[in-house]
């Protein structure tokens, strides 16, 4: 069973962070102010949640563990925030629970990883046996716009990627490379998209803007992929719309 925690009271939302994060990344952003009851997760091997899976890497995995946790709290319906890798669990979730409305992908896609990604992640898979400190400390900050502006933050998620073992950076990589396209369960209503204008690792070229909404596509200004930290009035703001009756 995965770790996780509950506070609040009013409709759920289920947080779940992406790779190298955990769910104290939630900290940055002041969930306070939504008025939702919030479900918040780490995922298998991140955080204080342990890797127990030993079959072949997957996000259906992680999906079905939070299914687990969901069914255990008897929750009926339901909304998710997943950013990143936690976006790729979000959309299974949704395909797995017809309990599940509205899906707020944060720096996240719904595509599945082009050849060369796909090598990249691989590379990761090995790297993290072999210099996993190295590997963080060079990822960490690439995932910023303005590496100086956020050095604090950046040092903050550096040590604490760095108490994730190898196996678990390597099966998180691993499960990324091998998901598989998830578009054909997009529609227009239930799918909500926040996306940093500077983030290099998403392209927004690739977004199908005539399924998605365009009033549920949310381009954050003077963002990377860590928009939860980069601007979060913004992204605050966004969840506003959507997690308050």
């Amino acid at each position: 069973m995965l770790n996780y925690k509950i506070s609040g009271s009013g409709p759920l939302c289920v947080f779940i962070h992406g790779f190298l994060e955990s769910m104290n990344m939630w900290h940055y952003l002041p969930l306070d102010e939504l008025n939702c009851r919030k479900l918040i997760i780490d995922l298998p091997g991140h955080g204080n949640s342990v890797l127990s899976d030993s079959n072949k890497p997957s996000i259906d995995f992680m999906a079905e563990e939070i299914v687990s946790i969901l069914n255990k709290e008897k929750v009926d319906d339901f909304n998710v925030v997943g950013h990143s890798m936690g976006g790729y669990v979000a959309l299974l979730l949704k395909e797995k629970m017809p309990s599940c409305s509205k899906v707020i992908m944060l720096n996240s896609n719904y595509w599945s990883d082009s050849p060369t990604k796909k090598k990249d992640r691989e590379r990761v898979s090995k790297i993290a046996f072999k210099a996993k400190n190295y590997f963080i400390q060079e990822a960490i900050p690439n995932l910023f716009s303005d590496q100086l502006e956020y050095k604090a933050e950046i040092q903050e998620l550096i040590l604490e990627a760095k108490l994730i073992s190898p196996e678990a950076i390597s099966y998180a990589a691993l499960a990324m490379k091998d998901r598989l396209d998830q578009s054909k369960i997009l529609n227009s209503d239930d799918f909500i998209f926040i996306h940093g204008e500077l983030d290099s690792l998403v392209d927004k070229a690739m977004f199908d803007l005539e399924i998605i909404k365009s009033t549920h596509f949310h381009e954050i200004s003077n963002a990377g992929h860590m928009s939860y930290i980069e601007n979060h009035g913004e992204v605050i703001d966004v969840l506003k719309l959507y997690l308050i009756d």
